[in-house]
């Protein structure tokens, strides 16, 4: 099979053999990748990550469900948001059959333990024409529901698990720094669920009208007004929560430093460099910091049923399409955000 490999931190085209599944597993060919804001940080700070992963491993009891580390020197298919067509059932398989469009969270099992979809030597994610699945963790895309939007999946659930990981209910406000794709995840599951008001920020103006669009009470550009300033025009005086979907340096000390007393800050961007805070900030205001990461079983399934009953317009993330060859493009052309929200791959 064709995909675009990364090897040694760098992208490129190259045929590979085509996976087999083992017992309990499905093969399926790749309908629609999306490109993910980690797996671009992945491709820049990724040796750094992995450095840091292998020092905390050292501190920690083995864990059964640890995924096993992707080899960097090895070709990895990246690629995790994805919707694939079952082409083929393993052994022991009795659930999915052929012909069936199918979502999953991106683990699979097999006999060694649990490999991460997307981050793995041995299994490759959706930036080629096949995956192999779990068919344990596979869902049923609902007749009708397009591939491309079923694709999004697994990107709204990260917003869907952020907004319950902050524990936002009703007679809170919502600020949102950053309208990337996280960032639109937070606010489409926030207006879902008729919580807010919800103030968000961006610099782009592409994205601060998607933001407007999925359901952000008010937009505001950071050169102009801060988003802080914006909030308490806007409103307040409710408790508020704080969404940090950027994932930078310096973020999560902006947010702690614009916070009124009692806030709470949830950090959902993946920031993969050393950071810094100031300490006495968050003690002098009484402020409590969450962080988030990736969505639970349930929580996948609810993103999916959101879409399909249209409570999310996921329809309007997508930005643009690139077939394998144009991968390490969409990659360069994702960091312009008045550009592209969301590229998907389809092989």
């Amino acid at each position: 099979m064709r995909a675009t490999v990364m090897t040694d931190w760098q992208l490129s085209v190259a045929d590979l053999p085509d996976p087999s599944p083992g017992p309990g597993q499905v093969l399926t060919k790749v309908l629609a990748c999306g490109i993910c804001g980690s797996d671009l940080h992945l491709l820049k700070h990724g040796a750094r990550q992995m450095a840091l992963a292998a020092e905390l491993r050292a501190d920690e009891p083995p864990d059964p469900l640890r995924p096993i580390p992707f080899e960097p020197l090895q070709p990895t298919v990246m690629g995790h948001e994805f919707c694939g067509e079952v082409i083929e059932v393993g052994a022991g398989c009795d659930r999915l059959k052929v012909g069936d469009v199918v979502v999953s969270m991106p683990v699979v099992f097999d006999t060694d333990g649990v490999h991460a979809l997307g981050f793995s030597s041995r299994y490759p994610g959706g930036y080629g024409e096949l995956m192999v699945l779990s068919e344990l963790l596979a869902l049923s895309v609902p007749k009708g529901l397009p591939h491309r939007l079923a694709a999004l999946t697994e990107p709204l659930a990260v917003g869907i698990h952020a907004v319950n990981k902050s524990h936002i209910g009703r007679g809170d406000a919502a600020l949102v720094l950053g309208c990337g794709p996280v960032g639109l995840a937070v606010i489409a599951d926030l207006k879902a669920k008729g919580l807010g008001p919800i103030v968000a920020a961006d610099y782009s103006v592409k994205r601060r009208g998607l933001a407007e669009h999925l359901g952000a009470d008010l937009v505001v550009d950071p050169r102009i007004e801060t988003p802080i300033a914006a909030w308490r025009r806007y409103d307040g005086q409710r408790p508020l929560v704080i969404f940090e979907a950027v994932g930078v340096p310096g973020m999560i000390d902006q947010a702690m430093a614009m916070a009124p007393k009692d806030a709470r800050i949830l950090v959902v961007g993946v920031c993969m460099e050393d950071d810094r805070i100031r300490p006495m900030i968050g003690i002098g205001r009484e402020l409590s910091i969450q962080f988030a990461l990736g969505y639970d079983p349930a929580e996948f399934a609810s993103s999916l049923l959101a879409i399909d009953a249209g409570k999310i317009d996921a329809a309007s993330l997508v930005t643009g399409t690139v077939t394998i060859d144009g991968v390490a493009q969409a990659f360069d052309d994702l960091a312009n955000p008045d550009a592209h929200a969301k590229i998907l791959v389809e092989p």
